[in-house]
């Protein structure tokens, strides 16, 4: 039996593989010249106003849409998706729907075959007036300085303002533009400028310029605290006495010199400079304390002697 099967498979062995070619190609000529009903995705191309038109474009667009074309199999498999396009020509600005037709599609050169339908069979085209106004810079803070240390202010960006330009219903409600983040983590005494990017709000199409100098100033932690009713000593004349006798203190220092200070370390004084024997004048009270800004209330006292 076995050399049976053999002498059946190898004999006329060439003219076998002749005739199983042959038929292999009539089978595809004849497969291959049918018609046949294919989707192809292919890439959507609007062709939109020159960019310093009045008119910008609001509505969504989808990116590809789907052809239903109808060809012989042969030439929809070697039909390749990005050698087809559909363009539409929107330069003018157009409202309204447009439907999508025959006339929109370019396929490759030669290739011939029947678009039938389109998914979506349309698109809407929505538009605005485009605008430009200029908007306030807003600076946002983050980290926290080294110990002892606060920022100073709010950070100060450098141009102010920044022109922004797109369809008007964005533009117009700006109340401002971020920049980036200013991180102040571990910074000590000084100023620091720093170029940040400006972020971009949605539907804005531009801001001019698109990064600002923003500058920080870091300064040492200061407290304050009321000394009240503090005696004025008069400086000068053993017997000098101020009207009020009294007065409030009001100390701005570092945190660790505020809590270490006792009423007694903190003197309010004037200082008579005249040589008369007698007589009475109005001075500035004079508080000072090393580190310390110091604000008397009142400031000034009259002085007798």
């Amino acid at each position: 039996m076995l050399e049976r099967l053999k002498t059946l498979v190898l004999e006329d062995l060439n003219l076998k593989l002749v005739s199983l070619a042959v038929a292999l190609i009539l089978y595809s000529m004849m497969h291959g010249g049918q018609d046949a009903r294919r989707a192809i995705v292919t890439d959507l191309d609007v062709r939109l106003p020159a960019k310093d038109s009045d008119r910008v474009l609001v509505s969504q667009l989808p990116r590809s849409i789907r052809l239903f074309v109808r060809g012989s199999n042969q030439t929809i498999d070697n039909l390749r998706a990005a050698s087809v396009m559909v363009q539409v020509d929107a330069s003018r600005g157009q409202h309204g729907h447009v439907t999508f037709d025959k006339e929109m599609v370019r396929l490759p050169d030669g290739v011939n075959v029947e678009v039938e339908q389109f998914d979506p069979p349309g698109i809407d085209f929505e538009w605005e007036t485009r605008i430009s106004r200029d908007v306030p810079v807003q600076v946002s803070v983050v980290g926290a300085p080294a110990d002892g240390f606060v920022v100073k202010g709010a950070p100060v960006a450098e141009p102010k303002m920044v022109k922004v330009k797109g369809p008007q219903s964005a533009v117009a409600v700006l109340q401002h533009v971020r920049a980036d983040a200013f991180d102040v983590k571990g910074l000590t005494d000084g100023s620091y400028p720093r170029q940040l990017a400006v972020e971009r709000p949605p539907r804005v199409e531009f801001i001019e310029p698109a990064s600002v100098i923003v500058t920080a100033e870091i300064a040492r932690e200061l407290a304050e605290r009321l000394f009240p009713k503090l005696p004025v000593v008069v400086v000068g004349p053993a017997k000098g006495k101020t009207t009020p006798g009294e007065v409030d203190v009001q100390l701005v220092c570092p945190p660790e010199v505020v809590r270490g200070l006792r009423p007694e370390q903190v003197v309010p004084r004037v200082e008579v400079t005249s040589k008369e024997a007698t007589g009475s004048q109005s001075l500035p009270v004079l508080v000072k304390l090393d580190r310390c800004e110091a604000y008397p209330r009142p400031k000034e006292v009259v002085a007798r002697w």
